[in-house]
Order: structure tokens, then sequence, then C-alpha cells
């Protein structure tokens, strides 16, 4: 097996940025990492579709599904406690359109997307990649400052549109690139077969 390629990128992402990029790819993001969840999907298509100007322009951006655990500080600014990813099939059914009509070119979380979402990445060229879950210490100590945070009061901290300017934030691992391959549901078909191989096995051996 060969030796992954690692990438240190800094936002605004370009197409040439991501198009480089495959799946295995291990990658250091330094710039603006804009968080997002269910509702905050749901926040930012529905200002769109208003024809209203949303709050950040997300085109080049880094979107990480993710809702931070954060704290105050005396000062009043925020401080991110950990910053672990979000579970990404939960926005499968808008991401397709999200990717469309943002222009986003990175998606972060955990557990890989489906098909809907590799196909918008390889039209609008854009990846996913994983990172490692239950490691929110490491993700929050990446993050230097929360440079905003959007629909606070109406969302909740958790949902909440949370921008946070990153230094080497990683390791991200890609698994969707912009030629469509989608690791997860590849390794999911290769199951499937193995699965129904093994039952025809079963079947031959209790007629025998």
């Amino acid at each position: 097996m060969s030796e992954a390629r690692v990438f240190h990128l800094k936002t605004p992402l370009s197409d040439e940025d991501i198009s480089k990029l495959r799946v295995g790819d291990i990658v250091y993001v330094t710039g603006i990492m804009v968080t997002a969840r269910d509702e905050a999907h749901k926040k930012i298509l529905e200002v769109i579709e208003s024809g209203e100007k949303l709050p950040i322009d997300l085109k080049g951006l880094v979107l990480y599904h993710c809702g931070p655990v954060v704290r105050k500080k005396e000062d009043g600014s925020w401080e991110v406690v950990a910053a672990g990813p979000t579970t990404s099939m939960r926005m499968e059914s808008v991401e397709a359109e999200f990717i469309e009509k943002t222009g986003v070119k990175m998606i972060v979380g955990k557990g890989g997307m489906g098909q809907r979402t590799a196909e918008a990445m390889k039209k609008h060229k854009a990846v996913y990649a994983v990172f490692t879950g239950g490691a929110g210490a490491l993700a929050a100590d990446r993050i230097k400052r929360v440079v905003d945070v959007y629909w606070l009061d109406e969302l909740g901290i958790p949902e909440a549109v949370w921008v946070f300017e990153v230094e080497e934030f990683g390791p991200l691992v890609v698994t969707i690139d912009t030629t469509g391959k989608n690791y997860y549901e590849e390794k999911m078909k290769e199951v499937k077969m193995k699965a129904e191989k093994i039952k025809e096995e079963l079947m031959k051996i209790e007629f025998e």
C-alpha cells in the first residue's frame, strides 16, 4: 500500500486545491472553518432561497459538521472547549443543494456521506473529509479564535453557525473526492457482496 499524501491548505480553497486531492489523502487546513449542523443547513438555504445575503460568504471555505462546546470568557469572547465532529449522514438530504448554492469546497465530519453528496462534489469540485470522532479536545486546540457566531439566539449553541479561525486543523482524511469516488459507499458494497457470498455458501452446506 502506497504512503498517504499529505497536504497543507489555506482558505479560501480553490478548484485547483481541491481537484488534486484523492481519497486517502491527509489534509491540514489553516484559515476559516464554519460549523453547520441540521438546523444551520436549513437556515442558510432558507436565507439563500429568500434572496437575502448570508452573514458570511461560504465560497471556498471549509464547512464542519460540528456542535461545539463553548464557554464565554470574562472579556465577552468565546472559548472553544471541545469541537468533535457530528455524524454527517444527518445532512445528506440537503448537502448536495448546500454545496451547489454556497460554494463550500471542503466538508468535514464523521461517518461518511451518500451518493447524492458525492455527485454534487464531482460536479462542483468539493471534497469530504473525516476527522476522528472522540477527539474534540484536539480539534479545539487547533481553533485559534472564534471570529463570529450567527443565529445563536435562534438556534442555540450546538446548532448555531460558528466561524472559527483554525491553524493546521487535522489530520483530515479525504473519503470523497472530485472524481466522485466515495470510500464509504465502496466499502459498503464490498461488505454486501461478501455477505451475499457467505449466505450462498451457507445455503450450499445446508442442502448438501
